[in-house]
């Protein structure tokens, strides 16, 4: 080979044409294909072009070694030392001559470009337009010398403002190549060094192994090349308003420099990010009617990745979306995974919905999915899995609201890739983008610390979806993009859904999938929510994050898999849960699970039921309730013991009872709901026993949600009889206990009254004050449950052996000891069967203070806002600037600039406008009350009567029972024992439920 034999610019590292290679992705996939209707994607690598499109740029190249069959040819060129940054020009071996600045002109039907002035005229070449974007001649729009900038620099643009401050730092160069002899050096390959996993140099694997610009050549750029905008397009000044000329230059001022030797200099530090005075535009061809880019990654993200080659990894895909997700397929929108050949099969896709979370929460949930995916590929003996498992899963993240989103949250998303500033159009032909899609697969992780950065051995490829909504519509509309979008373009087979701090365990998305793949039945599945406690578990200190724990233990070991066992589970926490696809899909006519489960998303605007309203709070429940009855179907929801994924619960009084406003009033409805409409299980395709196994299930809901009903009169009754038992002990009882019933009412009186007039957050010393009371009056029954039963057993003693009939002989020891014992012994011994019995030593105690705020405290807020159907954490108020507004002026903060009328004849017009207002009559005024008006009279009336019907029946209750003075009479002492007994003959259900759960399990290979 001789040395001086010209290759075409256009190919990597300097093939000849006739030797380039066909290239798939690096693992062996080709590369993506496009739809029926438009040519075939290129097969070529990310830099080859398609043949005969147009001319290339010729300049000889010396062979480093010979060529390989190996490998693909390497060449070098020879290289000097570059000038180290914040080294002064002068302080270099030898000075480094300036580079010309290229010229821009109009894209044209027939592109032509002008020479630059003052320049050797470039090669003018002709380039048909792709009319597909992920074509690698996408970016061939441009023939004009670009930017060189050296390997590690920071910057996207090549040039700096004329007017960017001079100060006292010393000049420090970056960006210069020779003009004059291109044999010298070339910053992006002095200091390469030959990649051992690709054989090729590291600085050409990072910057898509393009050889470098001969400067008077005509070169092609890559959409987002090095100084590119937002549309990928080099960023040059244009000086003096020339069209068709742009260059900043290293001299004083924009535009061309009078020396021919001239250093592109920066004064000062490096910036953060370059302030682009003037923007260019370029005309894209659009793919489909839509704006479609594929834009190239930061090459500092690049040379961290052990994966250089491919599409996927090199570009950033965007989509600006102008439609409603339900017309994402029909519009002709896809995704990358559609574009291979043949596209690629998603088994599992996992959607992450957030809205202003930060990016610790955000890291948390991410670590964990990574995780996750790199067992799956562990899994070598799988037959769906393995080495290349991450291919079979992408992740979806849906951000609610560009403008809500957090900025910390979105550097993250940056920093891994998926994102990038400065690229997203608000209107595409006039059209409002609705959302913005970015795609690319990134090879970074997230280490423990939240730190993101190169991964070890373990570390997979995640393919990342990133939907940024541009307005906020709630998590519903978030879930919407995700299976009525994305899901119908990519049909996968398993979606989980995750919320943003919310870590899954490193292999729980495994054992959901697992609950899939062994049995056909299951069309939904969840694991277990775990509290997250902290290191050394010091969040169980707070009582709050204590009582939640336990209640999340019980509810994963008793409720769970009892509901599991009917085949029905009532919530599928949206936390952490996963769906079957096809089980979640309409029928012809369009009526199933989705349409249901959507029909939340309009239930909160004008017109919509207050009943239905809160349901959907609950919109989970409700998917739940339509999958099981969907119409000649059999589907079944399963619960996961092995999978399970880690959650921050409120901390706090006011979000403690937020949360549980919205939580308390769905259930209830939901409930209510599938109560009464039993009869879509009719509809269904289930066998006669499991339609018997879930009408015994209802009935067992049916009675859960009058004892809910009922509590708050029934937990004063429990009070009561305990204290009128101590007072038939001895009369010096009733100088205690008859000032506590006073407090119990009157902190049950308090509560009401926060709960109608005072947000939690802005009564939290009321609300925690609140608490503080049921919880010691808590500590005063314990005492006196445990007096009673002790004097129960010394009475006995007294009349003699202690036997059977003798205990159950003593109605107090009978009716209120037994039935305790049984209900609390119940939760232990199933908690040791469960093999998880800590949070019987670190959290019940706090829980049992706490039960009586759950019935006062959270249910009395809770129906007392039963017309408040919102979210209650994604208000935003807005400042109204019609006004206009004032600000001190920067050299006198008591001085402050004012827009004043000061002309006569101003202040006289607004005069004689206010006179002319008078001189007219007045029109009579006709009360119209508005459409918002008459929905919110209607809400607080519907929370007036429920709030009456359940005060009074509670009330009714409570004096039926109380209608004797004695705390020892019959009715008293018999309803307390039936309902005691009724609490622990529930807990046994759940317990012979959970342990035939567990039976089942052992058998069932999970």
């Amino acid at each position: 080979m001789n040395p001086g034999q010209v290759y075409n610019a256009g190919y990597p590292q300097g093939q000849p044409q006739q030797q380039q290679q066909q290239y798939g992705d690096p693992f062996g996939n080709p590369s993506p294909q496009r739809p029926p209707s438009a040519p075939l994607y290129s097969q070529q690598q990310p830099w080859a072009e398609p043949q005969g499109s147009h001319h290339h740029a010729s300049y000889p190249l010396q062979p480093a070694d010979p060529i390989s069959p190996n490998h693909a040819p390497r060449y070098s060129l020879p290289t000097a030392q570059p000038l180290p940054y914040g080294a002064s020009p002068a302080a270099s071996h030898a000075p480094i001559p300036a580079v010309s600045s290229p010229t821009r002109t109009r894209y044209d039907s027939h592109p032509s470009y002008l020479p630059p002035p003052q320049h050797t005229t470039p090669t003018i070449q002709h380039v048909q337009a792709p009319a597909y974007p992920y074509s690698s001649g996408i970016d061939d729009r441009l023939t004009s010398p670009p930017p060189l900038m050296p390997h590690h620099s920071s910057h996207s643009n090549v040039g700096l403002p004329a007017d960017y401050p001079h100060n006292s730092y010393p000049p420090q160069s970056y960006g210069n190549a020779p003009e004059d002899d291109m044999n010298d050096s070339h910053p992006l390959l002095a200091h390469a060094q030959p990649d051992p996993r690709f054989g090729i140099p590291a600085s050409q694997s990072a910057m898509s192994m393009q050889p470098p610009p001969r400067p008077g050549t005509a070169v092609r750029y890559q959409l987002s090349d090095n100084g590119a905008g937002d549309m990928g397009v080099p960023m040059y000044a244009t000086p003096g308003g020339a069209e068709g000329q742009a260059g900043f230059h290293a001299g004083d001022g924009l535009g061309h420099d009078d020396e021919d030797d001239y250093v592109n200099v920066h004064y000062g530090p490096v910036p953060s990010r370059i302030v682009r005075r003037n923007r260019t535009q370029k005309r894209v061809q659009l793919f489909r009617g839509h704006l479609v880019l594929d834009v190239d990654v930061p090459s500092m993200l690049l040379d961290q990745c052990p994966i250089r080659q491919g599409n996927e990894f090199t570009k950033m895909g965007y989509t600006a979306v102008t439609g409603d997700p339900n017309d994402f397929v029909a519009d002709k929108y896809t995704l990358r995974q559609r574009l291979y050949d043949p596209p690629r099969q998603t088994e599992l896709f996992v959607v992450i919905t957030m809205y202003n979370e930060d990016d610790v929460l955000f890291c948390r949930t991410m670590r964990g999915v990574m995780q996750n995916i790199a067992h799956l590929c562990t899994r070598s003996k799988s037959k769906t899995w393995g080495e290349n498992g991450w291919k079979k899963v992408v992740v979806c993240i849906v951000a609610d609201g560009r403008l809500k989103i957090n900025p910390r949250t979105r550097s993250v998303l940056a920093a891994l890739g998926v994102y990038q500033e400065g690229v997203g159009k608000n209107m595409v032909n006039g059209k409002p983008v609705t959302a913005h899609l970015y795609e690319y697969t990134t090879q970074l992780s997230i280490n423990s610390s939240g730190k993101i950065g190169p991964g070890g051995s373990g570390t997979v490829p995640i393919q990342m979806l990133f939907c940024m909504k541009e307005k906020n519509q709630k998590k519903i509309n978030s879930h919407r993009w995700f299976f009525n979008a994305f899901g119908d373009c990519l049909r996968p087979n398993v979606c989980v859904l995750l919320d943003v701090g919310t870590q899954p365990g490193p292999d729980s998305i495994y054992h959901l999938w697992k609950a899939f793949d062994i049995n056909s039945s299951v069309g939904g599945a969840c694991g277990e929510i775990v509290a997250l406690k902290g290191m050394f578990w010091k969040n169980l200190i707070n009582p709050l994050v204590a009582a939640q724990n336990f209640e999340y233990k019980m509810s994963n070991i008793l409720d769970k898999p009892l509901e599991s066992i009917f085949g029905y589970i009532t919530v599928l926490p949206g936390a952490f849960s996963a769906y079957r696809y096809i089980a979640l899909q309409n029928d012809e006519q369009g009526n199933g699970p989705l349409k249901q489960y959507f029909i939340g998303e309009t239930m909160h605007g004008s017109g919509a039921g207050i009943f239905a309203a809160n349901m959907y709070l609950a919109e989970d429940r409700i998917l739940c309730w339509e999958l099981v009855s969907k119409r000649e179907c059999k589907w079944k929801l399963h619960y996961v013991k092995s999978a399970y994924a880690i959650t921050d619960v409120p901390d706090t009084v006011p979000e403690l009872v937020s949360q549980r406003r919205r939580w308390l009033n769905g259930s209830f409805f939901a409930a209510i709901h599938s109560i009464f409409h039993f009869g879509y299980l009719y509809r269904s395709s289930h066998t006669v026993t499991r339609k018997l196994f879930l009408h015994v299930e209802l009935v067992y809901q049916t009675l859960s949600m009058i004892f809910a009903w009922f509590a708050l009169g029934n937990f004063y009754i429990a009070f009561f009889v305990l204290t009128q038992s101590l007072n038939d002990l001895g009369t010096a009882w009733k100088y205690v206990n008859t000032p506590l019933h006073y407090i119990y009412v009157g902190l049950v009186l308090w509560c009401f009254l926060l709960s109608l007039g005072n947000r939690p957050a802005g009564s939290r010393i009321g609300y925690t004050l609140s608490m503080i009371g049921f919880a010691l009056i808590t500590v005063y029954m314990l005492f006196a449950a445990i007096y009673l039963a002790v004097r129960g057993i010394q009475s006995i003693e007294a009349e003699g052996d202690i036997t059977a009939s003798t205990i159950f002989g003593d109605k107090i020891f009978r009716n209120i000891v037994i039935s305790l014992l049984a209900t609390y012994g119940l939760y232990i011994i199933s908690s040791l069967l469960a093999l998880e019995p800590w949070h019987m030593l670190t959290s019940f105690l706090q829980y049992l203070l706490l039960a009586p705020s759950y019935v006062n405290v959270l249910n009395v807020y809770a129906f007392c806002n039963v017309h408040d159907v919102s979210w209650g954490t994604k208000g935003s108020d807005k400042v109204s600037d019609d006004l206009g507004a004032v600000k001190s002026s920067s050299d006198n903060k008591d001085e402050v600039d004012v827009d004043l009328p000061v002309e006569q004849k101003d202040i006289n017009a607004v005069y004689a406008a206010e006179l002319g207002v008078l001189s007219t009559k007045a029109p009579k005024e006709v009360t119209v009350v508005s459409e918002d008006q008459k929905q919110e009279d209607y809400y607080k009336n519907f929370r007036t009567n429920v709030l009456l019907a359940w005060t009074m029946s509670n009330g009714a209750l409570t004096a039926a029972i109380l209608q004797s003075s004695s705390g020892t009479s019959s009715v008293a002492t018999t309803y307390m024992g039936v309902l005691l007994y009724t609490v622990a003959g529930l807990a046994f259900f759940r317990f012979l439920g959970s342990t035939i759960y567990l039976i089942v399990r052992l058998f069932a290979g999970e």
